[in-house]
């Protein structure tokens, strides 16, 4: 028993750093997306439009997907910031082609429309599984960072 409470008590300060250095990307690249978007999504959201509340919802799941993939694979804090960045600038891509696909995103989203805000995420998504798939190394049967 006293192997396993030293081990944990080894590994962790590195869990909670690594850990919270993936909380703190996320924040910021939530708030960034936030900031960079042309509708106000907290304040659509307090007012009940759930069209709103679904797209903020998959951006911030489609930036935790590959920030969580690359603190899982990384070896170093740097791959976790690397990949956050990476992850931020797809996800606004993503926005600006599904906007180009259906013509005013920011409109549709403000008016609660909800087939807009579904599109939107299921794009978010699948961005952010491709991306985290990315970090997979086959040859090692790991993931690499």
């Amino acid at each position: 028993m006293r192997g396993e409470v030293n081990a944990f008590q080894q590994s962790f300060l590195d869990y909670a750093v690594n850990s919270g250095v993936a909380a703190l990307m996320l924040l910021a690249a939530v708030t960034l997306y936030v900031l960079l978007t042309p509708w106000k999504e907290f304040a659509l959201v307090r007012d009940k439009n759930t069209s709103a509340g679904i797209a903020l919802s998959g951006a911030v799941v489609g930036l935790s997907i590959p920030i969580a993939a690359a603190l899982a694979t990384s070896m170093s804090l740097y791959d976790v910031l690397i990949w956050g960045v990476v992850a931020l600038l797809l996800q606004l891509i993503v926005y600006r082609v599904v906007d180009l696909l259906l013509g005013d995103i920011p409109q549709r989203i403000q008016g609660d429309e909800i087939g807009a805000a579904v599109l939107l995420v299921g794009a978010k998504l699948a961005t952010a599984f491709i991306l985290a798939a990315g970090l997979w190394d086959p040859s090692l049967h790991k993931f690499v960072g």
